[in-house]
C-alpha cells in the first residue's frame, strides 16, 4: 500500500487555481522531490496533505486513512516540518518532546528523544527555552519532533534553512535512514542540488499542474534533450520553460 495517495486534488482562492487536479503516489522507501518555481503550488500541496487546510476538490490519503473524512488516524502517521517551524517560545527543548509525545500518545519515547537530541547536536540545549534558540537550533528541534513517532509520512519545506554544515549531513543522513527503514519522504526545496542527491522520485509543478512525475534519468530523457549527464537544474529550466511535459501515471 502506498504511504501517500493524492487523487485529483484542486485547491482554488476565489479567483486564484493553486493546484489543479494533481494526482500521485508516494510509496515506503520513496524520497521524492516536490519542485517548482514560486507560485507552483507547492506548499498548498503540502499543507493540504498535512490536513492544514482542505481540498477544494479531490482525496488524500495517508497510509490508507482520508485526511478530511479519518483526519486524526491520519495525522497521527504523518510529520510536516514548514520552512519556518513555530515552536512554543515558553517551552524548552526538552518539553517540545513531551508535547509531542503526549500528543501523538507515545509509549517508552524518552530513550528515543534523547538519541534525537544528541544525534541533532541538541543534548546540552535541551533545558534551553525555545526563545534563546537560533533559526537552525529551531529547525533542528522541530525535525526532532517530527520524528519521534516514527511516521509513516515525513514532509519537510525547505529543510535545511539555517542549519550548519553538521547539520545538513546529518539531515541529508536521517531522511536516507528514513526511507530505508520505510517511511515515505517528501522533500521540498529549491536547493536542486539536495534533490539530485537524495530523491528517487521527482515531482514538478508548474502553474498548479503536474508537469512531470518520475526519476531522474526519465526528467532527463523528458527536459533536457536525452543529455545522460543534464543536472536537475537542466531538467528544471527545461521543463519549466515550455518543453513537453511527461511523467508516469
Amino acid at each position: 500500500m502506498s504511504a501517500l495517495v493524492v487523487e485529483d486534488f484542486s485547491k482554488s482562492y476565489k479567483q486564484l487555481q493553486a493546484v489543479d487536479s494533481l494526482s500521485f503516489e508516494v510509496r515506503p522507501g520513496d524520497v521524492l522531490a516536490l519542485v517548482g518555481p514560486n507560485g507552483a503550488g507547492k506548499t498548498t500541496t503540502m499543507r493540504t496533505i498535512a490536513g492544514i487546510i482542505t481540498p477544494t476538490k479531490g482525496r488524500i490519503r495517508i497510509d490508507g486513512f482520508d485526511i478530511v473524512a479519518q483526519a486524526i488516524e491520519a495525522k497521527r502517521r504523518l510529520a510536516y516540518v514548514p520552512d519556518d517551524p513555530h515552536l512554543f517560545d515558553a517551552l524548552t527543548v526538552e518539553e517540545h518532546l513531551v508535547f509531542a509525545a503526549a500528543a501523538y500518545r507515545i509509549d517508552d519515547w524518552r530513550e528515543r528523544a534523547d538519541a534525537l537530541l544528541a544525534r541533532f547536536d541538541l543534548t546540552e540545549h535541551r533545558t534551553k527555552p525555545a526563545i534563546e534558540l537560533s533559526r537552525g537550533m529551531r529547525q533542528k528541534v522541530a525535525i526532532c519532533c517530527a520524528y519521534l513517532h516514527r511516521p509513516a509520512l515525513v514532509m519537510l519545506d525547505e529543510p535545511l534553512t539555517g542549519l550548519d554544515p553538521r547539520g545538513i549531513r546529518t539531515m541529508k543522513e536521517t531522511l536516507v535512514e528514513h526511507a530505508a527503514s520505510g517511511a515515505a519522504v517528501i522533500v521540498s526545496s529549491h536547493l536542486l542540488q539536495l534533490v539530485e542527491d537524495l530523491c528517487t522520485v521527482i515531482l514538478i509543478l508548474h502553474q498548479g499542474k503536474r508537469l512531470f512525475l518520475g526519476n531522474i534519468d526519465e526528467a532527463r530523457q523528458a527536459f533536457a534533450a536525452h543529455t545522460e549527464d543534464a543536472s536537475l537544474e537542466d531538467v528544471f529550466f527545461g521543463a519549466t520553460e515550455g518543453r513537453t511535459a511527461h511523467g508516469g501515471s
